[in-house]
């Protein structure tokens, strides 16, 4: 069967599923292109976080989850996707070209596409109640079809996992470019990008593995006396731009299915934009049998926690070219 774009407002409707993935600060660091007969998916390197993400890792996983989102919004309305990744290396910010033949959605491809509407980044308290193993797998076996893989932090390695996220955040707050950065993308009010204070709690430093700390935090968080959050690693064997973009659509997998489960989720990367922390988690946590590319919190959100607010989105016309 010969390749064809969806129709326009098809395409619009799945772009703007697409753009609802999450990002690094919510950055959104990605512009997308229709041409005559596929898509193409560019870094938008402009939204670069230098501090945070120094060496471009954080931006191009944040690309690859929206790329599985297209693909997942694509499925649902009736289109398989093809993906082309990293196409052409004289053009390094292109990371993906996507063409689509017709077909008929799968009832999962439906719960999938509805899953993107429903996940948000939940920052709160998890409660206690145990993550069902058959739960995790479901999520890691998901995952591990895009080239990467899913490691389950055992409670073991969690003072090694949270001694590298506590080193990091100890770093972050004694640099003032870094707090500048931070204030800049966190804190805000009506930005149309950015982590908004209404999805933000104030710092929980008895935590056994902290978050990251955002400006101005105003969400009241959930009525749990510990967290009772499982921690996931998603790690890939290699760590080029192929392997990063993969590790996106691979968090993406993970988050969607967790959400079509009923659990809450947020990705943790602070302490991977720090070349030698990385290094300890790959080594300690992961036993250098793979590099490390994101970390996800997956739990219970408590029965009587409050809904918590959207987060904003750019409109697609500022994302999208011809």
């Amino acid at each position: 069967m010969s390749s064809a774009l969806p129709d326009e407002e098809t395409l619009e409707v799945a772009l703007g599923m697409a753009v609802r993935a999450p990002s690094v600060h919510n950055t959104q660091p990605w512009r997308w292109r229709i041409a005559t007969d596929h898509l193409e998916l560019y870094a938008d390197t402009g939204r670069h976080l230098p501090c945070t993400d120094p060496r471009r890792r954080a931006l191009v996983i944040s690309c690859g989850a929206a790329l599985h989102h297209l693909r997942v919004a694509l499925a649902g309305l009736g289109w398989a996707a093809t993906v082309t990744r990293v196409p052409d290396p004289d053009r390094p910010d292109l990371l993906a070209t996507i063409t689509t033949t017709p077909q008929v959605p799968a009832d999962t491809d439906i719960e999938m596409t509805a899953a993107i509407l429903l996940r948000q980044s939940d920052r709160r308290r998890y409660a206690d109640w145990q993550v069902p193993p058959g739960y995790l797998r479901t999520v890691s076996r998901h995952a591990n079809r895009f080239g990467a893989a899913v490691r389950q932090v055992p409670p073991v390695l969690r003072p090694r996992l949270a001694g590298s996220i506590r080193a990091a955040a100890e770093r972050h707050a004694d640099d003032p470019a870094y707090l500048r950065e931070l204030a800049v993308w966190s804190g805000r009010r009506d930005a149309p990008d950015g982590v908004p204070s209404r999805n933000t709690p104030p710092p929980r430093p008895t935590d056994e593995i902290p978050s990251r700390i955002f400006a101005r935090p105003a969400l009241t968080d959930a009525d749990a006396d510990s967290d009772g959050a499982e921690w996931l690693v998603v790690c890939t064997a290699g760590d080029d731009r192929r392997f990063q973009l993969a590790a996106g659509e691979a968090t993406s997998a993970l988050l969607l299915t967790a959400t079509d489960l009923g659990l809450s989720t947020c990705v943790q990367t602070e302490p991977l934009g720090m070349p030698d922390l990385r290094h300890d988690i790959r080594r300690e946590v992961l036993h250098d049998c793979a590099f490390p590319q994101a970390m996800v919190r997956i739990g219970w959100i408590p029965a009587n926690a409050a809904p918590l607010p959207t987060t904003p989105r750019r409109a697609l016309g500022e994302v999208l070219g011809r």
